[in-house]
């Protein structure tokens, strides 16, 4: 201890030590510091062991760190890769399916079916019947018995489609210049559209009569209206709502006894249509 004073005050008296009333109210050891020519205190030696090891540290945390950032980035590449993968197959699966649900509806098979059933209802709408002498124009004809069948075989757009083909068929030869023929295909589209549509939901010979009643009641309905605003302002024009109201009771008689009658023999048509075609796979 004698020994350490008498160096530190050799060195305070050469100027290497600040003065000693500096440090008078704590410990201090002139051993434990170095000091520079100033006095100022130098960093600590370090050794080159601790140095080697820290800077080791330092590259196994960086090295760890870039692994870490590499899988995060790989897992979210190949997540939203997988994902896009997915999108794509569903939304060619989607597409794919459309597709080949349009091409099953009109197939070859289908399309003949429905030309078919247009020449027999354009064949037999030419055979008329008029029924009430004081409106001879109101002639009854069995045509929508194969458009209403076509509905039930295929369904209602199907059903739809031979009714415009057939009715376009008409125009071609009409003297109303096409307007009759689309108060009627108005009037038969109403007509065969619920049977054919609860058709495809339930089938059954208490829904299908239910349905046909039904549809009765709209086809009586749809031709007043057909009559009231296009029939009658185009072949009577001024005349048209006192022609009407007189006629009124024969358009309701003939329209319940021509949907009643097609419904009946639709009836009794389908079933043996049905089978026949089951038979042809169509």
């Amino acid at each position: 201890n004698s020994l350490s004073a008498v160096k530190s005050a050799k060195r305070r008296a050469e100027g290497a030590l600040p003065d000693s009333v500096k440090f008078r109210n704590r410990r201090y050891n002139p051993d434990e510091k170095r000091t520079n020519e100033k006095g100022r205190g130098e960093f600590p030696r370090v050794s080159l062991a601790r140095l080697f090891a820290t800077g080791k540290v330092c590259f196994y945390a960086s090295q760890l760190f870039a692994g870490l950032l590499f899988f995060t980035e790989e897992t979210t590449m190949e997540m939203q890769k997988q994902t896009n993968e997915k999108l794509k197959t569903e939304g060619a699966g989607l597409r794919s399916t459309k597709k080949s649900a349009l091409k099953k509806r009109f197939s070859a098979k289908r399309l003949s079916l429905m030309a078919v059933f247009v020449a027999l209802s354009y064949a037999v709408s030419f055979l008329e019947i008029p029924l009430f002498p004081a409106a001879p124009f109101l002639k009854l004809d069995f045509g929508n018995v194969f458009i209403l069948l076509i509905s039930f075989l295929l369904g209602p757009i199907e059903g739809v489609f031979v009714c415009l083909l057939k009715e376009g068929l008409r125009a071609l030869s009409s003297t109303s210049g096409g307007i009759g023929e689309i108060a009627n295909f108005l009037v038969t589209s109403a007509y065969i559209l619920l049977p054919s549509i609860l058709y495809q939901f339930k089938k059954g010979i208490g829904v299908v009569m239910a349905a046909l009643g039904g549809a009765c009641v709209i086809g009586v309905f749809a031709a007043l209206l057909a009559n009231r605003f296009i029939n009658f302002p185009l072949y009577m024009g001024g005349g048209a709502q006192a022609a009407f109201e007189e006629l009124f009771f024969i358009i309701v008689a003939f329209n319940v006894i021509k949907t009643v009658s097609v419904s009946v023999l639709t009836l009794l048509l389908y079933k043996r249509l049905s089978n026949f075609l089951k038979k042809l796979k169509i």
